[in-house]
This record gives C-alpha cells, sequence and structure tokens, in this order.
C-alpha cells in the first residue's frame, strides 16, 4: 500500500513540474514567434550593408520587397507585424493604396527610414498624417525646397525620454542630412541636432493614431548602417512600432 501511495505521488509530482516547465517555456522570449517584419526598397541606390539592420536577432524574421508595387499588391494585415519603408517611390496604385491603408489601420507598425520621406509627394494623407513630414523637391506652400548634404558629421541627441532610445543616449555619426523639409507641428520629436546643414529633428514619432508610425531621417550609408547606436535604434523603433517595446499605449 506504501508503494502505491509513492508511486501515484510520484507520478503526480513528476506531471506537475513537466507542467510547470512547458509552460515556463512557452512564456518564455524564446518561445514567442518572431516580429514578421517587410522590408520594402527601390527607387534608390543603397549599400547592401542595409540589410544587416535586420540580421542577428532572434525577435524579428524579415521579408524584402523590392518595390512597393511587389510590397502592396496584395494585402498585408495577415502577412506582417510592420513594415521598414527604405525605398523612393512617387506612384502607387488605387489598389495598392488600399492594401496599405488596411495594414495601417489594423494598428500594425511602420518605420520610414531615410529617403523614405520622399515617397508619395502627391499623397497628402500619407506625408502629413502618416509620416508627419515631407522633403519638399520643389518650393510649396511658401517653403523652399529642401536641401540634402553628403558625409555629415552629426551629433545627435534625445529630445525626451522614450521605450525607441532605450539604451541610446548621444549619437556621433556621419551621415547624408536634410534641411528644410516640411515637419508636422504634432510629431513626437526623438532626437535632436544642432548641425546647421540639417533640420533639428531628426526622428520622431508621427500624429497617427491607428498605428505606431516612427520617422528616422538617418541611415543613408554603410558608415550609419553598422553604427551601433543607429541599429539599436532601428531594432528599437520596428519592436515598438509592433507593440513590443514599452507601454501597450502609443
Amino acid at each position: 500500500m506504501t508503494k502505491r501511495i509513492w508511486s501515484r505521488w510520484f507520478s503526480t509530482s513528476l506531471a506537475a513540474i513537466a507542467f510547470v516547465l512547458l509552460s515556463a517555456l512557452a512564456l518564455s522570449p524564446a518561445a514567442k514567434a518572431p516580429l514578421r517584419v517587410l522590408v520594402v526598397t527601390g527607387g534608390h541606390d543603397y549599400p547592401t550593408s542595409f540589410y544587416t539592420l535586420f540580421e542577428g536577432y532572434d525577435d524579428i524574421t524579415w521579408h524584402h520587397a523590392t518595390s512597393n508595387h511587389e510590397a502592396f499588391k496584395s494585402g498585408l494585415r495577415e502577412k506582417f507585424d510592420a513594415l521598414v519603408l527604405y525605398d523612393m517611390s512617387t506612384e502607387i496604385s488605387e489598389e495598392e493604396k488600399k492594401n496599405l491603408v488596411e495594414f495601417l489601420e489594423s494598428n500594425k507598425g511602420l518605420v520610414v527610414l531615410h529617403h523614405a520621406i520622399l515617397d508619395y509627394p502627391q499623397w497628402e494623407w500619407w506625408w502629413r498624417d502618416v509620416v508627419g513630414g515631407k522633403y519638399l523637391t520643389k518650393p510649396a506652400g511658401g517653403m523652399p525646397a529642401s536641401t540634402y548634404l553628403h558625409d555629415q558629421e552629426i551629433l545627435v541627441e534625445p529630445a525626451a525620454p522614450h521605450p525607441i532610445l532605450s539604451s541610446i543616449e548621444r549619437l556621433r555619426i556621419q551621415d547624408e542630412t536634410y534641411k528644410g523639409m516640411w515637419i508636422s507641428p504634432k510629431v513626437t520629436v526623438l532626437l535632436k541636432t544642432n548641425n546647421p546643414t540639417s533640420d533639428s529633428a531628426v526622428a520622431w514619432v508621427s500624429p497617427y493614431e491607428k498605428s505606431r508610425v516612427v520617422y528616422v531621417q538617418l541611415g543613408h550609408g554603410e558608415s550609419a548602417h553598422r553604427h551601433p547606436g543607429y541599429r539599436r535604434l532601428v531594432h528599437n523603433a520596428i519592436l515598438w512600432s509592433a507593440g513590443k517595446l514599452g507601454p501597450k499605449e502609443k
């Protein structure tokens, strides 16, 4: 009788231990599925060092579309958790617009990098409400055309505390600068610089309310792509845009 009780207790204990271990594994970061990220390029040359921004992480898996037409030709909501734009596209069909809007309205993430701020200059909703900024290729609205300058030494500082800036302090980086862009007064500025060839704001969270949208002006070439601080910034922006970093509320 004693042996039977002992055997039953031992079996029950093993089952309980197994349940606890399986539960812990299910809740561990390693067991969580990585974020599905679609990276969109096209319309502008770039070094292949750009791809390294998405390599070496367990919490994201990325797919590459070499044009916006390839990226938005079908629905995105069920396939991806976040978009990263590094293209410079001016044309987009009505069907592609529909798919992109549906993705954004489903509370997905969007990270716009560097020259992608030139996307869709004729689509006012896009640059005004979603991105929160526009590079002016010609004078408009009483503003002169925006300017750019390569190979600038830029000192970048946090403008305000934010989860995206976790473990990021000052960045000294060689990169291309943009100046004279239209920037919405409703954006939340993340990073700023006093470089005279650049606008003060070099990264921001847009005012768009249906998804989390981040713009980072930095990122022209290899010196930026391989900069540890820039790599951390882009990775944090992806995680935050998909609701995986910081508080759930925007």
